[in-house]
């Protein structure tokens, strides 16, 4: 049905805008600067860029805080901090990493009254959980649901109109790099998990989707209807 091209720095920002550009109404771009890729000589270009670009997607991500990395604490909020605000300037949904750093991610989201936010492969505590979910954010799977009991125990919990599916690639899955395709490994683990017909599993993560990213539904997408 549709694809959403996450980037993660200025490189992978361009190459999203170029997949959706070569295939239209079925690849939708997002950009971000993940915290991984945070350098100080590169911070200013980049929000630049994304700043010029951002009317462009139908998301802001990833982007976000990452608390087992060597990146200052602080620099990563300062890079994070813009990017929240523009967010909320052009009323964009935002995808959101924040391992280890859940509270502090949802927090920085609530100050600024955020309405979408998606965090990604969510595998935190049970209270921030119950926190983001009556804020009415999404969560979403992933492949790990197979071997991370953290990802399990989110996925179970949450209501299935909070949860997206999605691969995360091409990321490892224990030394198995990951493709679009895989997202039907992440609904085969929601359908176990959930103990769902994997079709109804399919129809509803769909829906919140298009929901989510305001993509013009069509025909041919499992329970998504015409409009």
């Amino acid at each position: 049905c549709a694809i959403v091209a996450v980037g993660m720095d200025k490189g992978s920002n361009e190459k999203a805008l170029q997949i959706a550009r070569d295939h239209p109404r079925f690849v939708y771009p997002a950009i971000g600067y993940h915290p991984w890729t945070i350098q100080d000589s590169e911070i200013e270009e980049t929000l630049v860029a994304i700043r010029r670009q951002i009317a462009l997607c139908v998301a802001l991500g990833e982007i976000g805080l990452d608390y087992k990395i060597k990146v200052r604490k602080e620099l990563q909020e300062q890079v994070l901090s813009p990017l929240l605000d523009l967010a909320r300037e052009w009323d964009k949904p935002v995808i959101l990493h924040c391992r280890f750093s859940h509270r502090r991610v949802l927090e920085m989201v609530q100050e600024r009254g955020l309405k979408k936010a998606l965090f990604h492969w969510y595998s935190g505590p049970r209270d921030v959980l119950r926190e983001i979910l009556s804020e009415g954010y999404l969560i979403s799977a992933t492949p790990a649901l197979a071997y991370s009991p953290p990802h399990e125990d989110a996925i179970r919990y949450a209501p299935l109109d909070r949860i997206l599916l999605e691969t995360d690639c091409p990321v490892n899955y224990q030394g198995l790099r990951a493709t679009p395709k895989d997202v039907q490994v992440t609904l085969q683990e929601v359908a176990r998990l959930k103990a769902l017909d994997p079709f109804l599993v399919a129809k509803q993560t769909t829906a919140n989707a298009f929901r989510f990213f305001e993509i013009p539904s069509f025909w041919g997408c499992p329970g998504v209807d015409h409009a």
